[in-house]
């Protein structure tokens, strides 16, 4: 088979699973097995594509022509094939974990979640292999609509109002903004299709070119940059396998993903630094890294914490890509998987402390290590690596981002990325701590009753026998890789740092 072949087999793949598991409506044990089928095929042809890019190579294939040199088509560079490969794995790893947490919470239409969550992967594969920017707008849009119904997944009020939001802010950012600079770029450079060294280099004047990277920047919503970030809390009421989604696998990551690629082949890197506005975004994007921080601190719920410490962890990507630097762009590049894979792991344990132990408030961990210690552990490997320490792959994405900082001359970023790194430690390593040291005794005040656990209160008492009570089965099979992931990544992250290389040193 043909690189090309396998392009568009890739794109494909997702969405004719999305068409079969609706058949097996009757049988789960059919539409999940379907699932997981089709996760595999998916990873082994975006796997097959991965030597030949790895070789210098990219494969491109046209789809249809709308207008000569305006086309739905397609490319696999360095950058796409880091993206498509995080998302075809990770759809596996969180299938896997959907299995016991769906079942396990006992959630409604799980049918219909799995069918729009292959959409959405389908969606995300389309944008990793995007070969210009027509094509990966389509597809982030589908990926938009796909999602809004999990994020609405349990149908009450407060789900409604957060699928408005949602919806609302990133349609929104992307018709009004992005939309309109890719209208713009169209019409000042008669191409839109990503080109190594940019298109619009050399091309635009330096207040056009302002312009519009505050259209793009601001325009993708999914990158959840201050002040366009609240649709990703208020996402949160959806269920923990689709903020996994939003979070590690698919939607932000596509955000981030898409602020990379207008970076080095709209604009390219040297232009970039050459344009005053990138100081302003620069600066946006250090002060979304602390504030988002900040204001995770401050979150009891532990989704709720989580989901601002993604919007802080997005700005680091953002950071790469505005410091405009070799260095920067790798750092921001490899941020991209490691994060994902310690973020998903965070996530993961979030959901199963819902399912096993129906705790969802911080302050009402005290003592859950000593009872869920496979899942405790796991958190504490996921925060490592998002705080950036070793053996947790983290340390390499923010390194390479340290050094694009001094290799720009911005040593104040470098301070960031450090008082960063200190409040991921303060609002991260608060759980396992709890979770491990802390007793009963010292959270005295009840918590409110879970909708499934009205019978009495479970608080966790050092004085008390303990019984092991894990989430599912599945649940801890799906933690336990993202972990490895985590620490895997540490040890060998030449794959992703070489295609990063590619990008810069074609």
């Amino acid at each position: 088979m043909s690189p090309e072949q396998t392009i568009l087999l890739s794109i494909l793949v997702p969405f004719l699973g999305a068409a079969l598991i609706p058949l097996t409506w009757a049988n789960p044990n059919i539409r999940e097995t379907i699932t997981l089928i089709t996760g595999a095929i998916l990873f082994y042809l975006v796997s097959s594509i991965y030597p030949v890019v790895a070789g210098g190579a990219q494969p491109s294939v046209i789809l249809f022509e709308m207008l000569p040199g305006l086309a739905i088509a397609f490319t696999v560079e360095p950058l796409g094939m880091i993206f498509a490969a995080i998302v075809s794995f990770l759809w596996i790893i969180t299938t896997v974990y959907s299995i016991g947490y769906m079942r396990g919470h006992d959630e409604q239409n799980q049918t219909r979640f799995y069918v729009l969550f292959a959409i959405a992967i389908g969606a995300a594969i389309g944008i990793a292999f995007a070969g210009n920017m027509l094509t990966l707008f389509v597809f982030y849009e589908v990926l938009t609509i796909s999602t809004f119904p999990l994020v609405t997944h349990h149908g009450t009020p407060e789900a409604k109002r957060a699928g408005r939001v949602y919806l609302g802010i990133l349609l929104t950012t992307s018709i009004a903004f992005q939309l309109v600079a890719i209208i713009w770029t169209w019409s000042l450079v008669g191409t839109l299709d990503f080109t190594q060294g940019g298109i619009l280099n050399g091309k635009v004047g330096g207040l056009t070119a302002a312009i519009l990277l505050g259209l793009y920047v601001f325009g993708i919503g999914k990158a959840a940059l201050m002040p366009f970030h609240r649709w990703l809390p208020a996402a949160m009421v959806a269920p923990t396998p689709v903020s996994a989604l939003l979070h590690a696998v698919a939607v932000v990551k596509a955000g981030v993903f898409t602020v990379l690629k207008v970076a080095v082949y709209i604009f390219g890197v040297d232009f970039l630094f050459s344009i005053e506005a990138s100081q302003w975004f620069l600066y946006l994007a250090a002060a979304t890294v602390l504030i988002a921080s900040l204001v995770a601190m401050s979150k009891d719920n532990l989704k709720a914490r989580l989901a601002y410490s993604t919007i802080s962890q997005l700005s680091y990507i953002i950071l790469g890509a505005m410091l405009a630097s070799d260095l920067g762009v790798i750092g921001g590049g490899m941020h991209i998987a490691m994060h994902a894979f310690g973020k998903i792991t965070l996530f993961f344990c979030a959901g199963a402390y819902i399912v096993a132990a129906h705790k969802t408030e911080i302050s009402h961990m005290h003592g859950i290590g000593r009872v869920m210690p496979l899942t405790t552990a796991a958190f504490l490997i996921g925060s490592l690596s998002i705080i950036g320490l070793p053996p947790m792959g983290g340390l390499w994405s923010k390194w390479y981002l340290a050094l694009g900082a001094l290799e720009s001359g911005h040593l104040v970023i470098v301070g960031v990325l450090m008082v960063s790194s200190l409040l991921n430690v303060a609002y991260l390593l608060e759980i396992p701590f709890k979770g491990f040291f802390a007793g009963a005794e010292d959270n005295p005040e009840p918590q409110a009753h879970h909708e499934h656990d009205s019978d009495h209160d479970h608080r966790f008492d050092r004085k008390q026998p303990r019984q092991i009570k894990e989430a599912p089965l599945a649940c801890l099979i799906a933690i336990s890789i993202t972990s490895a992931g985590c620490l895997i990544l540490f040890f060998y992250p030449d794959p992703v740092y070489n295609l990063m290389r590619l990008i810069v040193a074609p």
